[in-house]
């Protein structure tokens, strides 16, 4: 999947059409990713002898092809080529601008002195 948890992304199909997101959270095996306050479901949730009846606001799974990536250096929805590096890593990068997608993850490596 093209998609990683905390991208933002454009919704380009469905009642959500035009807003953006911060992907929560991705479900592979069904192709849907959870988007932060889009695609929001209530459930009513019946009353118990213990607990109370109460109505829940979630965001429910939307299908991964709704959705277009925006990238962070030119801000437009764009999408996800690969590029192989040096180290024989793929890389996401922005068909547009050809810019990476991915964070760069700074590592230290701390040596010990023996």
């Amino acid at each position: 999947m093209k998609i990683k948890i905390s991208d933002n992304v454009l919704i380009v199909a469905g009642k959500e059409k035009g807003k953006t997101g911060k992907v929560l959270k991705i479900l592979k095996k069904n192709g849907k990713i959870v988007v932060e306050k889009l695609n929001i479901r209530t459930r009513h949730i019946k009353k118990t002898p213990q607990k109370a009846g109460e109505i829940i606001h979630y965001e429910a799974p939307m299908a991964v092809s709704n959705v277009k990536i925006i990238c962070p250096n030119c801000s437009k929805a764009v999408r996800v080529g690969y590029k192989l590096l040096d180290n024989a890593k793929k890389q996401r990068v922005c068909k547009k601008c050809d810019q990476s997608l991915d964070r760069t993850e700074v590592t230290t490596k701390t040596t010990r002195k023996s």
